[in-house]
């Protein structure tokens, strides 16, 4: 895990953190819906206030919400 200090993280440290795999980030990316993500060069890092705040927004009160 990223120092707690470190306001980034890389694809598999923010996998970690939301308990997915590394690659369902990734299809992610490329499909949209999943947390906002930043570019640097050919380097991904996501905001660890982003990633929060995404899953955040994906808590629901029963199944058909989640839709």
């Amino acid at each position: 895990m990223a120092a707690k200090t470190s306001p980034h993280l890389t694809n598999s440290e923010a996998a970690e953190f939301l308990r997915l795999s590394p690659r369902t980030l990734e299809k992610l990316r490329v499909i949209g819906g999943g947390p906002p993500f930043k570019k640097f060069g050919r380097r991904v890092l996501y905001s660890l206030v982003d990633v929060e705040l995404w899953a955040n927004r994906r808590s629901f009160d029963n199944t058909s919400q989640a839709n």
